[in-house]
């Protein structure tokens, strides 16, 4: 992120003010600027496609732990990736129907949930496969875990520095700047050690 980046997302440059306050508007381009930082993010770390038997192993591995519904299945394996890899329902739904299907696993209904768990089959699935890590523990889930976690830390800064814009003072938005531009030199700092 340039000077003039920071410089134009905090003021630093007159593009008009708020009006009749004849002060500049610090943050007239803060949701588009946003908006690219986080595509910036997301294109760097959010490439990593799980391989598709990766959502059957991951299900069979979270359900040999405990009885779980689809949401449950989802959540966790976002959980277990550190962000990285979230399935969809599109995706996770259908390999619950095809495990049921193939007797590895059983469905019972309550409070209106489906709750999913391994049948003796299955476990002897997931015992033969028990040397294999799990799916979140490898591959692209595992190295999308730290920059996963580095994309979510700049997403959360952005919106910080654009909440201190929109409702801070001047001298809090100086500061947010100086904040800004301190943790941008430590951030080169890190790549510059050896």
């Amino acid at each position: 992120m340039s000077d003039s980046f920071l410089g134009d997302m905090f003021g630093a440059r007159n593009r008009g003010g708020a009006a009749g306050s004849g002060q500049p508007w610090p943050m007239n381009n803060l949701w588009e600027a946003f908006d690219q930082l986080k595509g910036q993010f997301e294109q760097k770390t959010g490439g990593s496609r799980m391989a598709k038997g990766d959502v059957r192993a991951a299900v069979l591995t979270l359900l040999a732990e405990a009885p779980m519904h689809g949401y449950q299945i989802i959540r966790e394996i976002e959980e277990r990736s550190g962000g990285s890899w979230k399935p969809s329902p599109g995706s996770v739904y259908p390999t619950l129907q095809l495990l049921t299907d193939e007797g590895l696993i059983t469905a019972s209904e309550s409070d209106g949930r489906k709750t999913y768990s391994l049948t003796v089959e299955g476990r002897a699935v997931v015992d033969a496969d028990a040397p294999k890590a799990a799916p979140w523990e490898s591959g692209p889930a595992k190295e999308g875990n730290r920059s996963g976690a580095l994309a979510k830390a700049g997403i959360e800064l952005a919106q910080a520095a654009a909440q201190v814009g929109r409702s801070g003072t001047p001298e809090q938005i100086g500061q947010a700047t100086d904040v800004l531009a301190e943790a941008r030199r430590r951030l080169y700092s890190i790549l510059a050690q050896d």
